[in-house]
């Protein structure tokens, strides 16, 4: 539930986006992100509105038996789906959260087909 306040709470844009060997985040340049309470994720740009959609799984788990601190989001997907254009289909991954702050979140992802790794920062706007 942290994780989900501190994203539904105001407008992100994309800071960094590294796809497996290049530096995509130009392709966002302008665009403002607002994640929804409600799952729906909206990029915003002059007249331009891409929809798509947002949750978080593994949150909620209640496994008192874990060694993980409280700040371990090792078991948490920050997921994001977008179906077009091409430029946001490239974000729809299961994110996994390096980092997460009232200001900043920071996300990465393995890819199971190639294994190349792509990086994601989100900042309040």
């Amino acid at each position: 539930t942290e994780v989900k306040s501190i994203a539904a709470e105001g407008q992100w844009i994309v800071t960094y986006f590294w796809d497996s060997d290049k530096d995509e985040t130009t392709s966002f340049t302008g665009y403002s992100f607002v994640f929804a309470a409600n799952g729906s994720l909206i990029a915003t740009k002059s007249a331009t509105s891409i929809t798509g959609q947002w949750s978080i799984t593994g949150e909620d788990d209640d496994d008192d038996d874990s060694d993980d601190d409280d700040d371990d989001y090792d078991d948490v997907d920050f997921n994001i789906v977008f179906s077009t254009p091409a430029d946001f289909e490239e974000l729809t991954e299961d994110w996994h959260i390096i980092s997460i702050s009232n200001t900043k979140i920071e996300l990465t992802h393995v890819s199971g087909g190639n294994g190349g790794t792509d990086f994601l920062t989100f900042e309040r706007n």
